[in-house]
């Protein structure tokens, strides 16, 4: 009999508050397997585990969260849609520079030369000292309109996964899927595909505690932020045949605590915010306010920073975007950062004129709603969506009328403005997505967008 145990993680999203505990339990459980006769263990991350609303990923781009990667040494790693979108192309290119594991990845290629990235394995085949031959492949979320301005060209698995199973299946007597796709694609991959024996999921932040089965398919998730760590064990007969398969998730809640976890998590955070103060950007003469109807409001600043960025006349964006105003005098990037932590791009949205109302109105009739709703992912960062602002736009309640520059609206006429990306994800503005002629601005943050404005509005003299 032989053991395979993989050990893996996903969606950590930069909450290094369990890294600690991680890194222990990893790291342990490697050296107990160890000791075991016949028995191999792979350490596999599935992608996400970098995300800027931490000042230290912000601050590095990601490299430090690399470095953390290191020392628990993975034998394979895949990325997230916040590594792929998350970075720009040159961050990304470099993200990898000094890691200690193979970065797998199927369905990413280089926009311009159609080639995959050079920091990128089609797969990866490991022999335990059984000479048991294990193959891991892996897939993110194809996202091709925020992947494609950004430089890259993004494939739906299912154009490539058929045919990298059918080449791959014959050369290992276990075949694994690091899949950064979701429980859908995941299930479905299972139903389409048995010859994959294990299926490692993240990306939806799905939570499976004792594994699940579609197909005679192993299914393995482990839930989001490193609030679990997977274990999928394997059992193999003396033919290389799989007798037995099982998966469960530890809670890291459970692992053992140290004392000096605490001064480690608040030393990451430390080093973070100490690197983004050291980059100053503005010096303003007035503080900018969280309150809308401030003369000197943060939300409305912002909303000149976009319109000057999309080279448009109008803009809206959501006073849920800002978590903290900025006082007057020096401003630097880690007061940027814990305002705006979301990793959200800018968005130029052509509408006609009858669309531009119907999505002002869609705006209005939700608006009490969104005021106090609490919203996560899809980039937002923050507690609450909170009310929408326009400059450039107007809405008279009492008519019902929507203006472009204080003047009537052509229904027939196309109309350009500027806001976040976030507008188009979110579920209640249908108009942009449906009938929008959307161009996505690559690669700076919002953030980035709102210091670049004060910076040239404010400058330190």
């Amino acid at each position: 009999m032989e053991e395979i145990v993989f050990l893996h993680t996903n969606d950590l999203h930069s909450h290094l508050e369990n890294w600690p505990k991680i890194r222990r339990f990893i790291n342990q459980t490697k050296c107990k397997n160890e000791t075991k006769e016949n028995t191999t263990t792979i350490t596999v991350d599935l992608g996400d585990f970098v995300d800027r609303w931490h000042p230290l990923s912000e601050a590095t781009a990601g490299q430090a969260n690399v470095e953390l990667m290191n020392t628990v040494g993975y034998d394979a790693v895949t990325i997230g849609n916040n590594e792929g979108v998350g970075n720009s192309k040159e961050e990304l290119n470099h993200l990898y520079d000094h890691a200690n594991f193979d970065v797998l990845l199927d369905n990413l290629f280089d926009k311009q030369t159609l080639q995959p990235p050079k920091w990128a394995k089609r797969f990866k085949i490991i022999e335990t000292a059984q000479h048991t031959k294990i193959g891991l492949i892996a897939f993110t979320a194809p996202f091709p309109l925020t992947y494609s301005p950004n430089g890259w060209d993004v494939r739906s698995p299912y154009d490539i996964l058929p045919q990298l199973v059918e080449e791959l299946r014959p050369k290992v007597n276990v075949l694994v899927l690091m899949s950064h796709l979701g429980i859908q694609d995941d299930s479905q991959i299972a139903q389409d595909l048995p010859a994959i024996d294990v299926i490692l999921g993240s990306h939806t932040h799905h939570l499976f505690i004792d594994g699940k089965t579609i197909n005679k398919v192993q299914l393995a998730a482990a839930g989001k932020y490193g609030q679990y760590v997977g274990e999928v064990h394997l059992t193999l007969d003396e033919n290389k045949k799989i007798i037995k398969k099982s998966a469960k998730t530890i809670a890291t809640e459970a692992m053992t605590a140290f004392s000096e976890d605490e001064q480690e998590i608040k030393g990451y955070l430390d080093q973070g915010h100490q690197c983004l103060s050291e980059k100053k950007v503005a010096n303003l003469p007035f503080p900018l306010s969280l309150d809308i109807f401030n003369n000197h409001s943060f939300i409305h600043e912002a909303l000149e920073a976009v319109k000057y960025k999309g080279q448009t006349k109008a803009a809206m964006l959501n006073s849920g975007l800002f978590l903290t105003g900025l006082a007057a005098g020096i401003v630097n990037q880690d007061h940027l950062h814990t305002a705006l932590p979301h990793p959200m791009h800018l968005l130029n949205v052509s509408l006609k004129g009858r669309d531009l109302i119907r999505l002002v109105l869609e705006i209005e009739k939700n608006r009490g709603f969104l005021r106090n709703y609490p919203i996560k992912g899809m980039g937002f960062r923050g507690k609450v969506f909170g009310q929408v602002v326009y400059r450039g736009i107007s809405y008279d309640a009492v008519n019902h009328q929507v203006y472009w520059l204080n003047q009537p609206i052509d229904n027939e006429r196309y109309y350009l403005f500027t806001t976040v990306d976030h507008f188009m994800f979110i579920p209640f503005f249908p108009t942009i997505e449906i009938v929008g002629e959307n161009e996505f601005l690559f690669p700076e943050f919002i953030r980035s967008v709102v210091g670049e404005y004060l910076k040239a509005h404010y400058p330190i003299k």
